[in-house]
């Protein structure tokens, strides 16, 4: 098994430089870039694709196969990227957010959110 905190650290290093690629493909060709046809789409057609990415991982996770499961969270993380990105969220405020929830223990910081309506 990997060191967490070098798994950790590439992984948010790939995240980083995946979020960089998607909003480089803004100006790319819609022809060459799958990632460019998404955003053409617009927000919606992201949400929805995002969505489905979502389902396929749930259905992967409850099969014996963690290839699956592997290729499905990886289709997923890109498309929660492709979706921040058409909804003009970058990615580094979501890892800020995180950052500011990980000292308070997971059930602390959900009582200190304000009630949802």
């Amino acid at each position: 098994m990997n060191d967490p905190a070098t798994a950790s650290g590439t992984a948010v290093h790939t995240l980083d430089r995946l979020a960089a690629t998607i909003r480089s493909r803004r100006a790319a060709s819609g022809d060459t870039s799958y990632t460019r046809q998404l955003l053409d789409a617009g927000l919606d057609h992201c949400v929805r694709k995002y969505s489905e990415e979502s389902i396929e991982l749930v259905i992967a996770a409850l099969r014996p196969d963690a290839g699956a499961v592997t290729a499905e969270a990886a289709d997923v993380l890109y498309h929660l990227l492709v979706l921040l990105e058409a909804r003009g969220v970058d990615f580094a405020d979501v890892l800020v957010a995180l950052d500011k929830r990980m000292p308070a223990s997971g059930l602390e910081e959900k009582a200190a959110r304000p009630a949802k309506r």
